[in-house]
């Protein structure tokens, strides 16, 4: 039976006291907008998807449904795998964005035997942050002993186990990584080392507003004979990049109306003075590593004509997560293009034929990893596999960003 508490309006279902204030009407023009795109998704899609798009975004899951769609993503090959990963102390696989053959010796298997590869599965399929997999898995990324058990196997991983926070402050290190990927399973608010390093997310985008190019930050040795030879930074340098991003995409605690505003002008500011050919290194310990998407060039709004990157829809829905709707400029254009995309059928298709395309093309993407976007359908020999992944992305940023909308006028 229906509670009391809740009116049904469409398919979202709205507080009495939001429905006094309008709260909801506009969501549901979106997703009456979006009708064709649920009605493909709710008759096509996996387990993963329907799970996702029935619990987050049409909030309409009863408790049995959501036992059975868990249980059919329970027992999907990629989820049985990282669960045959899991060790008696809660840590899921070997490493994390870590080697996968030293010296001839085999540390990983498959991409899925690396902890972040577990973690951004487990966050990406939605499993329960109580789930004994999940809670036990961030409970081992907290225990010092545990990471340095896991992080001694071979002498680079002891090194980074070593300066684990060297290079914190760009988001180039593994205490970084850890910290994101805890938010990641859920576990991004409740914990004051995570929520420190939200803090220091922000200073990162904060630094992006006090520079008008990457010349003011970056040192440049024009005598080091090295291949290959680029500007850099120091190590506690503060700077963006895609963990940072995430990080705050996946949290909650950072918010607050004059942090948000700062990141949607931080992300505007970076297509104002970035150039396409900005390029950088970060130097830790003397050595010079490239930095894991720094946000040094634009970013590009979607169209679905091009593929900047592998993973570059990913990075557009971290930034609609932010809650900044379409105050950045970039969000405000890829609406546009998205709505105009599937204001046929429902069904976001894009070409893939360009030569750049094909070479980033999601078709491609075969393990979930820090350098792709996110795929949810387990079967890519289905047909309409990469059209309900590329539809639930649609959807999903668009609710993301109206989301912000719908709470900004119930305050």
């Amino acid at each position: 039976m229906m509670s009391l508490d809740i009116i049904p309006l469409g398919r979202i279902f709205v507080s009495p006291e939001h429905h006094r204030k309008g709260y909801g009407v506009c969501m549901i023009q979106e997703t009456e907008r979006m009708s064709k795109s649920i009605d493909f998704l709710m008759e096509h899609a996996g387990p993963v998807i329907q799970y996702r798009l029935r619990k987050e975004i049409l909030k309409e899951i009863s408790a049995e449904e959501e036992e059975r769609l868990l249980g059919q993503i329970y027992a999907l090959p990629d989820y049985q795998l990282v669960k045959n990963y899991a060790k008696p102390n809660g840590y899921i696989g070997n490493g994390m964005h870590s080697l996968s053959n030293w010296r001839g010796q085999v540390l990983q298997e498959i991409p899925l035997q690396d902890g972040e590869h577990a973690a951004r599965l487990l966050s990406y399929y939605r499993i329960p942050k109580d789930h004994p997999l999940v809670a036990d898995f961030v409970r081992a990324m907290r225990n010092e002993e545990t990471l340095c058990e896991e992080f001694s196997r071979i002498s680079p991983e002891r090194t980074r186990f070593e300066n684990r926070f060297v290079g914190i402050n760009n988001g180039n290190c593994l205490m970084a990584l850890v910290n994101t990927m805890q938010a990641m399973l859920g576990y991004g608010d409740d914990y004051a080392d995570v929520r420190e390093f939200q803090q220091i997310c922000l200073k990162g985008f904060r630094r992006v507003l006090e520079i008008g190019s990457l010349d003011e930050i970056t040192k440049y040795n024009a005598g080091a004979k090295r291949k290959y030879n680029y500007p850099y930074i120091e190590s506690d340098e503060y700077f963006p990049d895609s963990y940072t991003l995430a990080m705050l995409a996946y949290t909650d605690s950072w918010r607050n109306s004059e942090s948000i505003s700062m990141m949607a002008d931080a992300l505007n500011h970076v297509n104002r003075i970035m150039k396409p050919d900005n390029d950088m290194h970060v130097r830790i310990g003397g050595r010079y590593y490239a930095p894991c998407f720094a946000l040094i060039r634009p970013l590009r709004a979607f169209r679905s004509d091009l593929i900047d990157t592998i993973l570059y829809r990913r990075v557009l829905s971290e930034i609609a997560m932010l809650g900044v709707g379409e105050r950045v400029d970039i969000i405000r254009e890829s609406v546009r293009n998205i709505r105009e995309a599937i204001d046929g059928d429902g069904i976001l298709r894009m070409d893939f034929s360009a030569p750049h395309n094909k070479r980033y093309s999601p078709k491609n993407i075969k393990d979930t990893g820090p350098y792709t976007d996110v795929r949810l359908e387990a079967d890519y020999h289905n047909k309409n596999a990469l059209l309900c992944d590329l539809t639930f992305w649609a959807v999903e940023f668009l609710y993301n960003v109206e989301s912000y909308v719908e709470r900004q006028r119930s305050e």
